[in-house]
């Protein structure tokens, strides 16, 4: 595919206009900015799949909670510009104000009791706010596919859900989790981490691929998880086999698709990793 021209716009009438202007189809990219090579291979997907693409680079306050750390998440909207120059057609990088003229907004879209478990239930309301700019950012780009990575695992099934539920016309593309060569899986916090707690941020990765090993048997999974939960190499959130159809928790009797999800902090900074296995066997 030929280098195409990025233009950046920072208006919602900005990007209506622009987005007129595109013939053909459309991939969405959904970031917070603080681009990385995981963000770049959500990108090199999205024009595997579509004429155009479309990089969201957007700071949700919604989604951090009261003692989160939207004041000090990474911004350098001129590195991310860099990053995807001639790699996406446009790249909307709004103001707070500009997306939510009145906040929090009066309107809002909830995720309902699956958004209150695992990570939603250590940040609530985290996952309301997920969905609400979802949802925004699909009115406003209008895309046939929108694509989105694994690691943040819960966030991907429940846009997954929105979609479904709300009969938005577009095609959700999950794309594999992007791991630096230790292992770790990339992530905008890893910038958080010192070298040594790096290392110690690999129990996380350690962990989802000796459960995912552990399949086809749902109990073997499950004991995996346990019993890094009993270790505590690093301060745990959760250590959980889940159906992604609800996100509850499998039985021993569970068959079919598994989503393992981990979280936990390292150093201070909450990390996330998941991995997907088939469950066949008690």
């Amino acid at each position: 595919m030929s280098e195409r021209t990025t233009t950046l716009v920072t208006t919602i009438p900005q990007l209506r206009e622009q987005r007129d202007a595109l013939s053909g189809s459309v991939a969405t990219v959904m970031t917070m900015g603080a681009l990385h090579d995981g963000h770049l291979a959500l990108v090199a997907r999205a024009r595997e799949l579509a004429d155009h693409v479309i990089l969201t680079d957007f700071v949700n306050p919604l989604q951090f909670g009261p003692h989160e750390d939207f004041d000090a998440y990474p911004r350098d909207l001129d590195a991310d510009l860099a990053a995807v120059d001639g790699l996406v057609d446009l790249i909307f990088a709004p103001a707070v104000e500009e997306m939510y003229p009145v906040l929090p907004p009066t309107v809002s879209v909830t995720a309902g009791p699956a958004g209150t478990v695992l990570e939603g239930a250590q940040r609530p309301g985290h996952f309301d706010g997920v969905l609400t700019v979802v949802t925004k950012l699909l009115q406003l780009t209008r895309p046939d596919v929108s694509v989105f990575g694994r690691k943040d695992a819960q966030q991907l099934a429940l846009v997954q859900r929105l979609v479904a539920d709300l009969h938005l016309p577009v095609r959700i593309e999950p794309v594999d989790i992007q791991r630096e060569p230790s292992g770790l899986a990339r992530s905008s916090r890893n910038v958080y981490l010192s070298e040594d707690g790096k290392q110690e941020a690999l129990a996380l990765s350690r962990t989802v691929t000796a459960a995912r090993a552990a399949a086809p048997s749902a109990s073997a999974i499950r004991a995996v998880l346990a019993d890094a939960l009993d270790r505590a190499e690093v301060t745990w959130d959760y250590a959980a086999a889940v159906d992604p159809a609800t996100l509850r928790e499998i039985t021993d009797a569970h068959r079919g698709e598994v989503l393992i999800m981990v979280a936990a902090r390292v150093e201070g900074t909450r990390l996330l990793d998941a991995a997907v296995a088939e469950a066949t066997a008690p």
